[in-house]
């Protein structure tokens, strides 16, 4: 314990600044989880210091114990943060106090990294080969600037990692020059393995005290059982609240006839022409196929309806009508799989070049089969639905309908697992983000009947708070060992911001923002001279006020640059125009609503235009809730409010930054006043105080201005 309060000292010093109350309170609890071996859920609001609060016991456990402590973020702009400018420092800090210098390494998948056996043996592409025909591009073009510029640095890079290289490479240039982990024919097999990037940093891990990684990775160890990370003793997880989302995209898999095309291309170049040519049918096939099914329906298709009740056979008929084309997909990629395998049997010692061109088409093959052969045996846990992709083409998707028993199961063992963020609680509780992680059991309706009277529903007073759940059988409940503490934050959001709910507007329509709320969020934007973020639920709502606000703000005398998120936008580019131009205005949904860190007065004013309930055709999040449905509970209560409180904390998180921020968040959905949930949600936001008063609210945020002399 000494030496742990000696190292926080170190480092305060080093970096700068004063301890603080959550911090320290964190940081204990955090080496007391790592050292008596129990799983931890920590909520640390912004500003507490939490990344300190856990890399100092982290670094202090593994290096007394000659272990490796695992820390997975799920950003990759936290990721850098912590491995280029936290780590670095506080490894300064630690070296006199410890004895030595801390070690620190990155595990991130292969495809992060140049693969120096595509970069020296590239080859002239086939006619539908996209990703390679990207190095081949006229070099006057666009693309073909773009090849010149990749392959110059590929050549130069001492660390052949992406994130090294700015602006970020075009995605059909750098899949063309890496490879995805399961594509590598390994090391040893690889004439350019003793130079391989993605080697030399895993090798640097297996030595570390401290590996930082990313959510993603750490699904692929713990649920898949690819033993990507080194052995490590503890886990912790930053941004946890995102921790099951994370794991569920990865065990979404997916299907497309461009794929089969995709895979067709790349076994042209090792399998018998017949074989490609009866994988190119398929393609055709499956186009036709998914074509006729979504061709009426521009919206998604819940694929899976095999406990929807009454009614279902008519959507039961998608499903049903892909049968045929599955079982040929299934089939004939099973033929080419056995020929892939026969020759490898045949001729192992190939040169590196054939070995790479047979792995890079076996896992497009295999990926293939294993979605076709999942799609024909649909488990009661998985939902499937159909929706449009890439370039509006039909994409099949599948997924788990919950990860919590992945995650309960395969992760949360005998390593003690500590999870943090700054929303962890909602609605005061612990037990949404528990029970999505799988240390307490899920509703009834995500589990097997057979366990179904062992598990609960959340309960709800009349405010809307939730009330512990009393359960005959309540022990049951708890699948694991856990405890829980909220460090706060040394914000006073109730003397730092003020939270605007305008009770006047009528509720959202379907149709997104009305002539009333376009009018609200002018005037609260003119009032605050700009320095506004505006979040929105849908890119509809982004649009369109965009469209408005280019008229309006002229007309209202505001001078002020509106930035406007699109589709396929870096976020981290638009959010530094935002920080740089302290009056811009920014607009955007989905990404912008978590992470966005920009504190000062560029930030003033954040506005989020109706409360962020899941789409009603959300597959996953629709499917929860109809199960819970089914059987008794509230499907809304347990899975809608919840993830709307979620989104709703993270996106007024956005305000205040540092202890110096003045603000306001501004909802301009009426029902966060009034509806009976309207309590979860509030206690799930920062407590700050709050009016319904527009001309308050307008007064206010004005006032803000003059004060900062704008």
């Amino acid at each position: 314990m000494a030496s742990l309060d000696k190292a926080l000292a170190a480092v305060v010093s080093t970096l700068g600044g004063e301890q603080r109350e959550g911090q320290v309170q964190m940081l204990h609890a955090v080496d007391a989880a790592l050292r008596e071996r129990h799983h931890l859920l920590v909520q640390a609001g912004t500003g507490t210091g939490k990344s300190v609060a856990y890399l100092l016991p982290s670094i202090v456990y593994a290096m007394e114990r000659n272990t490796c402590v695992v820390i997975s973020t799920a950003t990759l702009a936290l990721q850098q943060q912590l491995v280029g400018r936290d780590l670095p420092r506080i490894a300064d800090a630690l070296e006199p106090v410890l004895g030595r210098r801390p070690t620190f390494a990155v595990a991130k998948g292969r495809h992060h990294y140049i693969c120096k056996a595509r970069l020296n043996t590239s080859v002239e592409p086939e006619d539908d080969d996209d990703d390679q025909a990207a190095l081949f591009a006229a070099p006057t073009t666009r693309l073909g600037k773009e090849a010149k510029r990749v392959r110059t640095w590929a050549y130069k890079t001492a660390t052949g990692d992406r994130e090294e290289l700015e602006p970020s490479p075009d995605p059909r240039v750098w899949r063309a020059l890496s490879v995805a982990g399961n594509e590598c024919v390994g090391a040893d097999k690889c004439r350019w393995g003793s130079e391989c990037f993605t080697e030399k940093v895993r090798a640097e891990a297996l030595d570390a005290d401290v590996v930082i990684t990313n959510h993603a990775m750490l699904a692929i160890h713990y649920i898949d059982g690819h033993q990507l990370l080194p052995e490590h003793s503890a886990v912790i997880v930053d941004e946890g609240h995102e921790l099951a989302d994370r794991v569920t995209g990865q065990a979404t898999e997916e299907l497309t006839a461009l794929y089969l095309e995709r895979a067709a291309s790349k076994a042209r170049k090792v399998l018998a022409p017949a074989l490609v040519v009866a994988l190119e049918e398929s393609a055709d096939d499956l186009r036709m196929s998914l074509d006729e099914l979504a061709g009426a329906n521009p919206r998604r298709i819940v694929l899976d309806v095999a406990e929807m009740g009454e009614g279902a056979a008519d959507f039961f008929v998608g499903l049903r009508a892909l049968v045929p084309t599955l079982t040929a997909i299934r089939d004939i990629v099973g033929e080419c799989l056995a020929e892939l395998s026969t020759l490898s049997k045949s001729d192992p010692d190939a040169e590196t070049e054939v070995l790479a061109a047979r792995s890079i088409a076996k896992v497009a093959l295999t990926e293939i089969n294993t979605v076709a052969a999942r799609l024909l045996k649909l488990r009661d846990d998985d939902v499937a639905w159909l929706e449009r992709g890439e370039g509006r083409a039909p994409v099949i998707r599948v997924a788990p309908l919950v990860v919590s028993h992945l995650l309960s199961e395969d992760f949360f063992g005998d390593v003690p697992v500590v999870v943090t963020s700054a929303t962890l609680t909602l609605g005061g509780s612990f037990e949404p983000i528990a029970r999505s992680l799988g240390l307490i059991a899920p509703e009834k309706g995500l589990v097997d009947e057979a366990d179904a009277d062992d598990f609960v529903d959340p309960e709800w007073d009349e405010d809307g708070t939730q009330i512990e759940p009393k359960a005959a059988n309540a022990e049951s409940r708890f699948l694991h060992e856990w405890e829980s503490l909220d460090v706060g934050t040394p914000f006073d959001a109730s003397s730092q911001g003020v939270l605007y709910i305008a009770k006047h507007l009528p509720p959202p329509s379907r149709d997104g923002l009305g002539d009333e709320q376009l009018a609200e969020l002018t005037r609260l934007i003119v009032a605050a001279g700009g320095r506004t973020l505006a979040l929105f639920s849908s890119w509809r709502g982004v649009e369109k006020a965009a469209a408005h606000l280019a008229t309006a703000l002229p007309l209202a005398g505001l001078n002020a640059k509106v930035l406007v998120q699109k589709r396929g936008d870096v976020v981290a580019d638009l959010v530094r125009q935002f920080a740089r131009d302290t009056t811009s205005i920014l607009l955007g949904t989905v990404s912008l609503w978590q992470g966005v860190d920009v504190p000062g007065e560029s930030c003033s004013l954040v506005i989020i235009d109706r409360i962020p309930f899941p789409r009603p055709d959300d597959p996953l999040h629709a499917a929860r809730a109809q199960r819970i449905d089914r059987a008794g509970g509230s499907g809304f209560r347990s899975v809608a409010v919840p993830r709307a409180a979620l989104l709703l904390a993270q996106g007024a998180g956005r305000l205040l930054r540092t202890q110096q921020d003045r603000g306001m968040v501004a909802v301009l959905d009426s029902r966060l006043a009034s509806a009976n949930y309207a309590g979860f949600l509030l206690q799930s936001m920062p407590d700050f105080w709050k009016t319904t008063d527009p001309d308050v609210a307008t007064a206010a945020i004005a006032r803000l201005g003059t004060q900062l002399g704008l």
